[in-house]
């Protein structure tokens, strides 16, 4: 009964040995791109939010959002879509319906970069 029990503490502590840690890139808080001073920090993803499916779209580390490349002023996290025009809306989809919505429920970095 030893003999099992030791096997199985040293086959837990052979499969741990395996596991590393790694830090972020310096200059990058999220381990993204760094980008150059002044610029704001641009990748394609990010490790926590999931990219919009089936739109072209980049990480906007600044804002905290995906930025949609083919539409000007569309955003999008956690499964939803941020646009501004003369006002915030708000879609679960890109082609709408497109609901207005007020400054609590659009992400505050998004929110500021558009205040007025």
């Amino acid at each position: 009964m030893n003999r099992l029990i030791s096997a199985a503490v040293a086959a837990t502590l052979l499969s741990l040995a395996g596991c590393t840690l790694h830090s972020p890139a310096p200059g990058s808080p999220d381990g993204g791109p760094s980008g150059s001073a002044g610029s704001p920090p641009v990748s394609k993803s990010h490790p926590r939010f999931a990219p919009p499916p089936g739109v072209s779209s980049h990480w906007n580390g600044t804002l905290g959002v995906y930025q949609i490349d083919s539409e000007r002023n569309t955003y999008y996290r956690e499964r939803t879509f941020y646009r501004w025009q003369d006002g915030w809306s708000w879609a679960g989809t890109l082609q709408g319906p497109w609901q207005p919505v007020d400054s609590t429920g659009v992400p505050p970095a998004l929110y500021r970069h558009h205040a007025q």
